[in-house]
């Protein structure tokens, strides 16, 4: 393996972080970032907003707040 370099690895993280690299490329950008730490600051960043867009996919809205904002999307779709 040889060190892709930050371009690389920043321009690659987010296909990283989610498994959508082969396996020579992720593993790359994996040593890349074991051995900078900027990239791996970056990977943390990455990690973080992952997992928080991941969890307010699984959050519902309260039921009387669905119904609220239905019925002013259905009011504004009946004034066009």
């Amino acid at each position: 393996m040889t060190d892709c370099g930050c371009d690389k690895t920043k321009a690659e993280l987010e296909e990283y972080l989610h498994g959508e690299l082969c396996r020579e490329d992720a593993a790359d950008i994996r040593e890349h970032i074991a051995n900078c730490a900027d990239c791996a600051g970056e990977r943390k960043v990455g990690e973080v907003l992952t997992e928080a867009v991941q969890r307010a996919c699984r959050e519902t809205a309260p039921e009387d707040l669905r119904s609220t904002v239905l019925a002013r999307l259905r009011a504004l779709q009946a004034q066009h």
